[in-house]
């Protein structure tokens, strides 16, 4: 790397590595990121949503809702009666998402929640006749481009509102930063585009694709910022997203491998000290039905 001299790798780094970051389907590491995604998406988009779904009963389907985070952010602020379908492959996951769902709506009428165990490529029209709103959270960037150009085509063919939140974009920032930021920022946004089981993922594409997906099929899109803000108020989640980011650039981009320990390192000294913030980018997307006139 520029200015950087590899270091040797030390045994604890070894073994650190040698155990990846959290899978992002871990009950842990989804409670974990929890308040943070609550605290990033965009609530300005949930305003538009309530002034298109007015008053009346919801039917709300999570897509990839793992422990149901998205319904207990969302379902308050909507009013009911609500019936979340919470989709997932995990039925642990779901068994864990339906017992948790809130009670009750923003205006106090009953929120209710059955399961649905499947992948999202099985979703069809007739699955969402009758459905008020189509939900995910941070799945899009895992998906293909074929996946989200049919969910595009389904929402548009039934006329059902999305709102898709927390969508990885390509952004990292640190402060401080550090010569290397930029490498390993690089290597993971090619990891997140990887070919998985011969399905090559979007990553950081999927935002800019998925607004093109739904407003060519006649949707309005409106789009926000909702940026992670890492730091000393959620210590443990910086420190868990880092090892796992730095660990999957090395897996893309091995000949980062050697630079990774001291690098980690270094973040960590900062990180201790309170002085370290990192700044994650996402998108959140709202495409509602109807072409804007």
């Amino acid at each position: 790397m520029p200015g950087q001299s590899p270091d040797p790798v030390t045994p604890e780094w070894a073994a650190r590595h040698s155990v990846p970051g959290s899978p992002i389907c871990a009950p842990e590491w989804l409670a974990l990121r929890e308040p943070a995604d609550a605290a990033a998406r965009a609530t300005q988009l949930v305003d538009v949503l309530r002034e298109h779904l007015g008053g009346g009963p919801l039917t709300v389907r999570d897509l990839g809702c793992g422990t149901g985070s998205m319904g207990r952010w969302l379902a308050p602020q909507l009013d009911g009666p609500q019936e979340w379908v919470l989709h997932d492959r995990d039925t642990d996951l779901l068994a864990l998402a339906a017992a948790n769902m809130p009670a009750v709506g923003a205006d106090g009428r009953p929120v209710g929640a059955t399961t649905h165990a499947g992948d999202l490529g099985g979703l069809s029209t007739t699955d969402l006749a009758g459905t008020s709103l189509v939900t995910a959270s941070a799945l899009l960037d895992i998906l293909t481009g074929e996946e989200v150009d049919a969910l595009a085509s389904i929402c548009a063919e039934t006329g059902t509102p999305a709102l898709l939140t927390l969508s990885v974009a390509g952004r990292v920032a640190f402060a401080p930063g550090d010569a290397l930021d930029a490498e390993f920022a690089s290597a993971f946004d090619e990891h997140q585009r990887r070919t998985v089981d011969g399905r090559r993922l979007l990553g950081p594409d999927a935002p800019e694709f998925a607004a093109t997906a739904f407003r060519s099929r006649g949707m309005r899109l409106h789009a926000a910022s909702s940026p992670w803000t890492l730091g000393r108020a959620n210590p443990a989640l910086l420190e868990e997203w880092l090892r796992g980011w730095i660990d999957a650039a090395c897996e893309q981009r091995p000949v980062l491998a050697p630079y990774a320990g001291a690098y980690l390192q270094r973040k960590l000294a900062t990180h201790a000290e309170g002085g370290l913030r990192a700044t994650v980018g996402h998108t959140d997307l709202l495409a509602l039905p109807g072409a804007l006139r």
